[in-house]
């Protein structure tokens, strides 16, 4: 629309025939090309540009450095070259401890999601992840409300990875705490007191707002907002918290835990537009250090 106005102004004369105004022609050009440069980002750049996004802690209950690799919101329809190295990026990583945060897959009908349920538990087998402190996955939003009524915890059968509801003691220093969706969007379950260096994972991040004896919360749902601006952040988020958590920035809480969502590593499916804009899809990697 930009471009054709611009084409019109230029051809449109003056008064008496003389010249018509340049300035508007060649705003107009302008606004058209910048339109154009944000769609190409927008819809065929940013949604497969992945991020390694990196976060360093420091913690007196661990006695020696710890790498965790954060995966949340893959979120696809069909498990292809891209998914495939999201998960190849992972095993690059070596993490000591690999946690899923939820939605998977987002399939518009039961065969196609049992088809990719398939596809992505070959794709896990294939991949061959072997982190030192186990790989741990929680349920997400698309799990709760798919077609599949299997549920989600089949979609990590035969794999490393287990699907958690719980608690799991790792060692003697770590302990990890997978929240159900119902939990992550309201409140953890209170934990005891512990020396062991804490972690709770939930689909939303909204179980954050309520207070978290735990050293580490990690979440993903919000997608970074998928949609960000300069000096406003992420447009829609779908969660209570504030838009700065929602993006994505570590957060310290009033508890003393460091709140940190992922942005995701796909984005919303169906009828939803699939783009990204100043919002890269991530691996979240998060360090930890005596």
């Amino acid at each position: 629309c930009w471009l054709g106005l611009a084409l019109v102004l230029r051809v449109r004369p003056g008064p008496e025939g003389a010249p018509g105004p340049k300035a508007p022609v060649w705003g107009a050009a302008l606004i058209a090309f910048a339109l154009a440069a944000i769609g190409v980002d927008a819809f065929l750049i940013e949604p497969e540009w992945l991020e390694v996004r990196r976060v360093k802690l420091q913690s007196s209950r661990v006695t020696r450095p710890l790498r965790i690799l954060v995966l949340a919101d893959l979120q696809t329809d069909h498990i292809g070259d891209y998914e495939r190295r999201v998960l190849a990026r992972i095993v690059e990583e070596k993490p000591d401890l690999l946690l899923f945060a939820g939605d998977y897959l987002q399939c518009m009908d039961n065969e196609t999601q049992h088809a990719e349920g398939l596809a992505f538990q070959a794709a896990l087998t294939e991949v061959g992840f072997a982190p030192p402190l186990g790989a741990f996955a929680v349920e997400g939003d698309c799990e709760a409300r798919g077609h599949d009524r299997r549920g989600w915890r089949p979609l990590f059968e035969g794999t490393s990875v287990e699907a958690l509801s719980g608690v799991a003691l790792i060692g003697s220093s770590l302990r990890v705490q997978g929240l159900t969706l119902a939990e992550s969007f309201v409140r953890a379950p209170a934990l005891p007191s512990s020396e062991r260096f804490r972690i709770v994972i939930g689909h939303r991040p909204d179980f954050a707002l309520e207070p978290c004896e735990a050293d580490l919360l990690l979440a993903g749902h919000t997608h970074g907002g998928q949609v960000q601006l300069p000096l406003v952040g992420p447009l829609v988020t779908m969660s209570r918290v504030p838009r700065a958590w929602a993006s994505g920035e570590p957060t310290r809480l009033p508890s003393g835990a460091t709140l940190v969502v992922s942005r995701g590593a796909g984005m919303e499916r169906l009828t939803a537009p699939r783009l990204r804009f100043l919002c890269r899809p991530e691996l979240l990697v998060i360090e930890v250090s005596p």
